[in-house]
């Protein structure tokens, strides 16, 4: 149609193009999350950056944490309340078992926040959200990195060999980082919405902490109750932490088999519910 037939005809006569949304599904979201896979990377480089700039200390926060909840810890757990630590050393105990929590908890915050921080870049242009809670994740690792390198050290000064148990180490490592997008997927699409959401995770975090054998050992939780205590997924991944790289008592088989499906049940439903609320991000966030 020309330009002068255009504009002698009516509104109704002009043709028009109507842009929907594609089709909110797992497969979908999965497919434009490879698409978009070169974002993880730079989010969470961008997030590093931003965590310490103009810091008198740097990357060292990534080894003060957990060492001072260490030391803390001992203090108080070890040697004033004489809490057993199945056989090692209450410091190293604390340490290893304070090296997934951290990873978890720094990557549950961060990546909960991660679409109202980014409220500018969500509202501008399009990409897949669902790299914003995941580089968060990923940003955890590098100061999961750092800590674990003081965790070496200390098991040379307690003298704590790995057995061949270490080989499941990347298992339980897993179990974490899933655990953490699992629930911070979830937390961070109710976020946009429900801004409560923020005040509820420092509350959230510290009755976590208490709830996952950190500074006790689940061995103190009866046997029977055991499976039914790993629907906390970083019950698992604590213990395997500590049999992996301090010889501690193996976890039950069905606690793990139990904080596995957690983890992939809740990874399911918070993809789910996170890409059928993600067309209105930019418009509620």
């Amino acid at each position: 149609m020309s330009e002068s037939a255009m504009a002698a005809a009516s509104p109704h006569d002009l043709p028009v193009l109507r842009i929907r949304p594609s089709s909110a599904s797992l497969s979908t979201a999965l497919r434009e999350l490879w698409a978009h896979r070169e974002l993880l990377g730079f989010f969470a480089w961008r997030d590093l950056k931003v965590r310490y700039k103009q810091t008198v200390l740097g990357v060292a926060w990534a080894l003060l944490q957990p060492l001072f909840m260490m030391i803390v810890f001992s203090v108080f757990f070890g040697n004033l309340a004489q809490v057993s630590s199945d056989g090692l050393p209450y410091p190293i105990f604390a340490y290893c078992g304070l090296l997934p929590w951290q990873l978890f908890a720094y990557a549950l915050t961060n990546a909960a926040n991660s679409l109202v921080t980014n409220e500018r870049l969500v509202t501008k242009v399009y990409f897949s959200r669902v790299t914003l809670p995941i580089s968060s994740v990923l940003a955890g690792l590098v100061d999961f990195a750092i800590a674990f390198a003081l965790l070496l050290i200390l098991m040379v000064y307690y003298g704590c060999a790995p057995s061949r148990a270490i080989m499941a180490l990347p298992f339980f490592l897993l179990l974490t980082v899933g655990a953490a997008i699992a629930v911070g997927l979830g937390l961070s699409a109710l976020n946009v919405r429900y801004r409560d959401v923020r005040y509820t995770l420092p509350f959230l975090t510290q009755v976590w902490l208490f709830a996952t054998p950190i500074a006790y050992p689940s061995s103190l939780v009866p046997e029977r109750w055991r499976p039914l205590y790993a629907l906390n997924p970083m019950v698992s991944a604590v213990d395997g932490f500590r049999w992996a790289l301090l010889g501690a008592p193996r976890p039950l088989a069905t606690a793990v088999v139990v904080s596995s499906l957690v983890v992939v049940a809740g990874l399911f439903a918070s993809l789910r519910y996170f890409v059928r609320v993600e067309r209105s991000f930019a418009d509620v966030v």
